[in-house]
């Protein structure tokens, strides 16, 4: 049953959630981050259509180029790569809608260059699912580095001809395979007679007027990308890394995109949105079909990622490009989609990413307060020791550290005593049943917080000395 999600609560997330992705753009030494929700509630009435855009929140931060010291806009287009999966498959379930394929059709039934190799005896099914047991990216994967081109056609064919493409026996176990991938993409353009970039930019793209989204690099738009950097793992600054084109594989990897066109591509797999693919197709896509590891999840189902965040099952994409790494994720019974894109080889996008659902399942995880009167004390404050924020989140106010990896683990609880504020849950070795003492201005915004943490301004009246020395911190 759909879940109902309450647009006050949503609201505050939101707004915390911008902050606190605007906090670790800086913290975690990210180039750039862009970011989108999309909140859609069904129709009220059978036959109703969907309201047109649903994208509740949308923002970016840091810079498209360093170098160069170019902002990033929403407008910046990223690389998301194996998002190109989704799209793929929706493309296959579409086919099969119209009867031009079955999802049981062996490869070399549309491919005829394979008839008679292992992998022409793979099915269509085996292969969106990863259970093709089909090479990753071959032994010539040094494309993934810049150090080659993506394989054309005549290349892809020769490596899923070679012995030993096939890995595994089909149906062995989940094998993720971007040539698998590559070769849907040529059982699309066999079915259609058109090639795959084109068929999908027609068939997905422009049916739901999509700008800021499209199959593979497009020269024409080479100002609009967000450069893309190295790792800080291996050396004390980021270099940026050249865009490229993806060849014969922009069926698994190819598609760029904004965070708010992924969004609001992914309304589009809600159910009772059959701009794309009918309810029962979309189930297909989203039934969780292997164990992607020894753990019960995340799992995989037809070109789609499925996961749980807490106890909510989500699916959607991650994407891994040289310089860009992306998510999106998409929980049906809320109605809700989130998108995070990053211009860096380590971008931390599935943190960023859950951190919104983690958020609003803790605004719902008691019934709504009133909240009046309560936002005055929000803010993000900090001393010595490092920064706290106060949040607001379904009517109630908790302590925040921005730095964890997951902002709703263990916060602490704290409500209004007067004009100060009283601690009333979180770890015990905080400051349980204590007060901050909080400091208001002629203006009514907070000056300081003083408790058991000692004193603690407003991150931006917040300053150090030179040197640390006894009463030289600021007063």
């Amino acid at each position: 049953m759909p879940d109902s999600l309450d647009a006050a609560n949503l609201k505050e997330v939101l707004a915390y959630y911008d902050r606190w992705l605007a906090f670790n753009q800086r913290y975690q030494r990210i180039p750039g981050v862009q970011a989108a929700v999309l909140f859609r509630p069904p129709p009220h009435h059978p036959g109703q259509a969907f309201a047109g855009d649903a994208v509740a929140f949308s923002a970016a931060y840091g810079q498209a180029d360093v170098e160069q010291g170019v902002p990033l806009t929403v407008q910046h287009l990223f690389r998301i790569a194996s998002h190109s999966k989704t799209f793929t498959a929706t493309a296959v379930l579409q086919l099969a809608e119209q009867g031009r394929l079955r999802l049981d059709d062996k490869i070399a039934m549309h491919v005829t260059e394979i008839v008679g190799t292992p992998l022409g005896e793979r099915t269509i099914r085996d292969l969106l699912s990863h259970a093709g047991g089909v090479t990753r990216d071959s032994d010539e994967g040094d494309f993934w580095q810049l150090r080659k081109a993506f394989p054309d056609r005549d290349q892809l064919l020769r490596v899923v001809g070679q012995p030993g493409s096939e890995v595994l026996q089909d149906n062995d176990r989940f094998k993720y395979s971007n040539i698998g991938f590559g070769l849907l993409g040529l059982v699309i353009e066999a079915v259609t007679g058109t090639p795959y970039n084109a068929f999908v930019q027609t068939a997905i793209v422009d049916k739901l007027g999509l700008t800021g989204l499209g199959p593979e690099l497009d020269p024409n738009r080479a100002s609009e990308y967000a450069a893309g950097y190295s790792s800080l793992a291996y050396a004390d600054h980021r270099v940026p890394i050249d865009h490229i084109d993806t060849g014969a594989l922009a069926s698994a990897t190819g598609f760029f995109g904004t965070a708010r066109d992924v969004v609001s591509y992914w309304s589009a797999h809600l159910p009772g949105d059959d701009r794309l693919l009918t309810d029962a197709s979309k189930r297909q896509m989203q039934h969780p079909l292997w164990k992607t590891a020894e753990d019960d999840w995340p799992q995989y189902g037809l070109g789609l990622m499925v996961s749980k965040v807490g106890e909510r099952q989500l699916f959607g994409h991650s994407g891994g490009y040289p310089g860009h790494i992306t998510l999106s994720l998409v929980d049906a019974g809320r109605r809700l989609a989130v998108a995070v894109l990053t211009n860096a080889i380590d971008g931390p996008a599935r943190q960023l990413t859950e951190a919104a659902f983690k958020l609003v399942e803790l605004a719902e995880s008691k019934p709504r307060e009133d909240g009046a009167g309560l936002a005055r004390f929000t803010g993000r404050y900090a001393n010595l020791w490092g920064v706290m924020d106060i949040v607001l989140l379904g009517g109630r106010l908790y302590v925040i550290d921005p730095t964890s990896p997951d902002p709703a683990a263990d916060p602490t609880t704290v409500e209004a005593d007067g004009d100060d504020l009283r601690i009333t849950g979180g770890s015990g070795y905080g400051a349980y049943g204590e007060a901050y003492r909080v400091t208001f201005g002629p203006d009514g915004e907070v000056e300081s917080l003083h408790g058991s943490i000692g004193l603690a301004r407003p991150i931006d009246r917040f300053t150090l000395p030179d040197r640390v020395r006894v009463s030289s911190v600021q007063a």
